[in-house]
């Protein structure tokens, strides 16, 4: 029988806690699968472009950002490579990585079915042994303070793991943009309208 409670709390999606990477002998070919965490395509792509070997026979890869995503088979026949390293990051239930496996041919052909258990595996393997930490949901605040009551807003900012992530300094004030996690956004901004009388009135942003 299927819990019903598993259709409306789906697992968490995780990213990885440190790069991590891992080899395979898989008929005489060589499979090294390295992924790390990312936080956009261009830190995905500016990393694949400097992890691969020159000198083997493939670098295949693929990285998921959220909705964004991309993956490569470089010279390996279509579907075979990229698209199954794509397949093991979301079986694996991870977003925000990067996964690059490198092959070094070693003379026996493991036709398109093989190649894609090979690269689809090493990636999956590789990414259940890594370290991971949860991606937890986030949200933005900005709010408005005179300077008498700066420090002391900061000061339970940090205490409540909220981040200032901008501070604007203006004619009367501060305005700062707060990012804390977004289960905690309405608490935190009810604390600092008590903490400063009602004067103080934090607006979402996302």
């Amino acid at each position: 029988m299927v819990n019903p409670v598993s259709l409306f709390c789906p697992t968490p999606l995780e990213t990885l806690a440190a790069p991590w990477r891992r080899e395979d002998d898989i008929k005489k070919s060589r499979f090294l699968a390295q992924a790390i965490p990312v936080e956009s395509p261009a830190t995905a792509l500016a990393w694949l472009e400097t992890a691969g070997d020159p000198a083997a026979t493939h670098n295949c890869w693929a990285y998921r950002i959220g909705d964004a995503y991309r993956f490569n088979d470089d010279g390996e026949p279509g579907g075979t490579a990229g698209r199954p390293i794509l397949a093991a990051i979301d079986g694996q239930g991870c977003d925000r990585v990067a996964v690059l496996v490198t092959r070094w041919y070693g003379g026996i052909k493991l036709g398109a079915g093989g190649l894609a258990r090979a690269y689809g595996g090493s990636a999956a393997e590789c990414l259940r042994l890594a370290p991971r930490t949860p991606i937890v949901a986030t949200g933005r605040l900005v709010l408005r303070c005179e300077f008498g009551e700066l420090a002391l807003l900061i000061a339970r900012l940090h205490e409540m793991q909220a981040v200032v992530e901008r501070e604007e300094f203006t004619a009367d004030g501060a305005e700062l943009v707060v990012s804390a996690p977004l289960d905690r956004l309405d608490a935190i901004a009810a604390r600092l309208v008590d903490l400063t009388r009602g004067k103080t009135r934090p607006r979402r942003l996302d």
